[in-house]
């Protein structure tokens, strides 16, 4: 007799996570046109306290993120925290708290810092609503270039605005020998947003197209799988299941600044949202992670209706089918060698059991 029973199932094959996305606040300066955040934020009463993530397992890798996180006064009690469980923590904020910034990486020389920079000046400020944005964003990073913190960079969310600046700041990050990477804007309960819509798709992945081939004449074999993450950022913009299954809340999950333990922050109350439990239930998170409820949203994301791709859950199914991968990634930098483009209106669809109703909005809920 065969099992039916899937979330059992799961439960004895899902390891811990390894990686982990602390959301500190829905609290922000910044008034971007992409993100509603800075309308929704949250009470810092409700806020999750540094010692309540001591709860968290040994990690290889946390991302603090927002809202912004350095309107968090005790920002630098929850870095101290991490770092007991997690050797690589990055923050990903505005840069707009230039000073603040630097006295948390005085502290903590070891900190990453990813700025996000949505085009050059008048591009950037227009989308982030704030005139002196770039400015901070900048001077931010560049203070920490001097100071000799390594593991800083930029990121482009990709939007109907701002494509067409997306090769002079890849430039203006290689010149900086900053990190550069990409996303595609969407829709979440984490922006709040239900309308962002990419208008100019032509344009937008003729832009990535670019940015694909100039990777994959880069040196360093990072780049080239940056080259295919890129090429699955065009497939999501054209309306295609995912290159690779989604298996959000099996390696990664998200804590929200009141607790709750979510397997993305892509989620959508429309198609479905459910939290796997709370870091302020009083159980370990071993119970938490191996719970009926966490299993039960295991299975939710295997039939999950949409087809994101963002780094947080792109990257570590990358890793895992790393073989089904690689043969594009050396393929496309043989071409690269001899002078050749990629053809990125072709995208590879690798079959590894994924449910066939992931990423079909026409099936799904």
């Amino acid at each position: 007799m065969s099992c039916t029973n899937c979330s059992s199932c799961d439960s004895k094959k899902v390891q811990m996570p390894t990686d982990v996305s602390v959301i500190t606040t829905y609290r922000c300066q910044m008034r971007c046109k992409m993100c509603n955040i800075w309308q929704n934020p949250t009470k810092i009463e409700e806020e999750i306290k540094p010692e309540e993530l001591e709860i968290l397992p040994q990690l290889k890798f946390a991302n603090v993120t927002g809202g912004e996180p350095f309107l968090r006064n005790d920002l630098e009690d929850i870095v101290e925290v991490l770092f007991k469980k997690a050797p690589r923590i990055v923050i990903s904020t505005s840069g707009y708290w230039v000073e603040k910034t630097i006295k948390l990486a005085e502290r903590f020389p070891n900190i990453g810092i990813r700025v996000s920079i949505e085009g050059l000046e008048k591009t950037n400020n227009f989308l982030r609503g704030r005139e002196d944005g770039f400015e901070r964003g900048m001077r931010t990073l560049k203070t920490l270039h001097e100071m000799g913190i390594k593991d800083i960079g930029f990121g482009q969310t990709l939007s109907n605005w701002n494509s067409n600046d997306l090769i002079p700041l890849y430039e203006l990050a290689c010149s900086m020998n900053f990190e550069f990477a990409t996303a595609a804007f969407h829709n979440s309960y984490y922006f709040h947003k239900e309308d962002n819509q990419i208008s100019n798709k032509e344009e937008l992945c003729d832009n990535i197209s670019k940015l694909v081939n100039r990777l994959l004449k880069e040196n360093h074999p990072k780049s080239w799988f940056r080259a295919f993450f890129n090429l699955g950022l065009i497939n999501y913009i054209q309306g295609n299941r995912r290159m690779l299954p989604c298996e959000a809340g099996t390696v990664n999950f998200f804590i929200d600044p009141c607790g709750q333990v979510y397997p993305c922050n892509g989620l959508e109350p429309r198609y479905w949202q459910e939290s796997m439990g709370s870091i302020r239930s009083g159980k370990t998170f071993q119970e938490i992670w191996y719970s009926e409820q966490a299993n039960h949203v295991r299975d939710l994301v295997h039939t999950c209706p949409k087809n994101c791709w963002m780094v947080g859950t792109a990257a570590p199914v990358m890793k895992k089918y790393i073989t089904k991968v690689a043969p594009w990634v050396l393929k496309a930098k043989a071409k690269s060698l001899f002078g050749k483009n990629v053809n990125c209106t072709c995208f590879p669809q690798f079959d590894v059991g994924q449910d066939p109703l992931q990423g079909d909005l026409r099936m799904g809920r």
